[in-house]
């Protein structure tokens, strides 16, 4: 006979660990909903009344910048604007990201370099950049340079179709004039984008077999830009360009990236950079010297020691500190609003609470929007991280 020995209900550590965590929850919703009460009674009580019913509303205000979304000014609604107000967000999120990736890698690189003026520069680089306020950072490169050193729009600088000028930059606009062709071109690039996918899955089978590489990301460059150029005309060049012409006070015709949203960008991208670089190199200085002597005495070059052995090891150590700087990067965009520059905040918080006194759902709107943004740019850089980290026997 074997005695019992399962654990008392009461008693199971699992059952009470899922316990305490369930009261937790529901302390922290009746939380939440205790003071989502407390603040809708105060508003009430004062008689400022809170819903969604301005969402309708025609917004009174102008803005001047929306790449992708149409305004109409004395027609497009509140709900509208916050939609506007998003896209910006995302779209100085994106450019930031991408540029401040490329240069951050670069310097990170330069700072091991073992030329001594290059690797003093970039030491110099990232402590001047990394350890200056943002926004000070952002007034400094709008105001002291940019605004100041830039000619008005009768004197401005010409770079072929591109003009620019202390209110931005103005340059032509691609606008649909064949909807059947432009669908066509689509399709031709989507499978020359296959074509060239496949080609360079096809040059690493071949790099692992016989160790003979080739210029894959080159060669898919040159592809793609010569390949598309063709396919454009193949399919009867669907498009036509609006280009800026100077009016009497401003350019009209073809679109415009204005100033605020440039030196916004740009003091994004340096700043930002200035920390990615610092996580690059400890990436770097993670790997054991040991790997780079045993890529050496196999003959690989400089180059490819660090394309293929030194580069794919520190990306564990880069990435996961990388990511929180994305989404730095992404709720740093809301300083926006001290050059002037329309994105969620500006626009949102700021002139649509002004204008409608929504306080409580705006502000609940806008808290919204960058926690969804980080949770999605956290996902899908945490995947990626999941699909470079080394598999270990």
């Amino acid at each position: 006979m074997t005695q019992n020995t399962r654990i008392p209900f009461h008693r199971d550590p699992a059952v009470r660990a899922i316990a305490a965590q369930v009261v937790a929850l529901l302390l922290v919703i009746y939380g939440l909903y205790s003071v989502f009460e407390n603040t809708v009674n105060n508003l009430v009580a004062r008689g400022m009344q809170t819903g969604t019913g301005f969402f309708d509303e025609v917004a009174p205000f102008k803005i001047g910048f929306s790449p992708f979304l149409d305004f109409s000014l004395g027609e497009t609604t509140y709900l509208e604007v916050f939609f506007i107000g998003i896209q910006n967000t995302i779209l100085i999120a994106v450019l930031g990201i991408i540029a401040a990736t490329l240069l951050g890698f670069f310097v990170g690189v330069v700072r091991l370099s073992p030329n001594w003026l290059a690797s003093r520069a970039a030491l110099g680089y990232i402590e001047m950049f990394r350890n200056t306020p943002l926004l000070l950072q952002i007034m400094f490169w709008n105001f002291a340079v940019f605004l100041p050193s830039l000619p008005a729009p009768k004197n401005s600088i010409e770079m072929g179709f591109v003009y620019l000028n202390a209110r931005g930059i103005h340059v032509p606009t691609p606008v649909v004039e064949d909807s059947t062709g432009l669908w066509i071109w689509m399709a031709l690039l989507m499978a020359l984008c296959i074509g060239l996918y496949r080609f360079a899955r096809l040059a690493k089978a071949r790099f692992e077999e016989t160790g003979e590489r080739l210029p894959v990301f080159w060669i898919n460059i040159l592809g793609f830009l010569a390949g598309g150029y063709v396919l454009y005309f193949v399919a009867g060049s669907p498009l036509g360009w609006d280009t800026p012409e100077l009016g009497r006070f401003n350019f009209k015709g073809g679109g415009q990236l204005p100033l605020p949203m440039f030196s916004l960008w740009f003091a994004l991208t340096v700043y930002t950079s200035a920390f990615i670089a610092e996580n690059v190199r400890a990436g770097i200085q993670s790997v054991s010297h040991g790997q780079t002597e045993a890529a050496h005495a196999l003959g690989l070059s400089r180059k490819d020691t660090v394309n293929l052995v030194v580069i794919p090891q520190a990306l564990r150590v880069i990435i996961p500190p990388t990511i929180s700087q994305y989404l730095n990067l992404t709720k740093n965009s809301s300083l926006a609003v001290a050059v002037g520059f329309e994105e969620i905040v500006a626009l949102w918080a700021g002139i649509t609470l002004n204008q409608t006194g929504q306080a409580l759902i705006i502000i609940a709107m806008t808290i919204a929007v960058y926690e969804c943004l980080s949770l999605f740019t956290s996902a899908v850089l945490n995947w990626y991280n999941r699909r470079v980290q080394l598999t270990e026997r």
